[in-house]
């Protein structure tokens, strides 16, 4: 089977959560991995940063529908903290503020996407 094939099967076998968890596990590994690297590989600090508030972004899209199921509060969360990460990378790529922020947010959403009992780490 060919790698396509099995990410494919993959991608099918999970429920948005599963994805949801998984997607904020490359993300943050991304940054964990940013955040190592010699503050003059841009490039890679920058790709991190970028992809991050992405998913942030496309959140807080998500939760500014009116259509969007979830509770007004939490969508207002959410949306919230997608603002911080935006100001917080700015201040990252500044050389202000370091990485360690946003690697706790995420970890944190991906110990509510994984449930009581489950220990997973990014």
């Amino acid at each position: 089977m060919s790698l396509q094939a099995y990410k494919t099967a993959a991608t099918r076998a999970e429920n948005p959560r599963e994805m949801e968890y998984r997607l904020f596990g490359q993300v943050t590994r991304a940054l964990m991995h940013a955040s190592t690297v010699d503050p003059t590989d841009v490039a890679t600090r920058i790709d991190a940063i970028d992809w991050n508030r992405r998913l942030w972004s496309a959140l807080a899209t998500d939760c500014a529908n009116p259509d969007n199921t979830m509770p007004k509060s939490l969508r207002a969360q959410i949306i919230s903290i997608s603002l911080f990460v935006s100001r917080h990378s700015s201040a990252i790529m500044r050389g202000e503020d370091n990485f360690d922020a946003l690697i706790d947010i995420n970890r944190m959403v991906m110990q509510g996407l994984a449930g009581p009992g489950t220990a997973q780490a990014a």
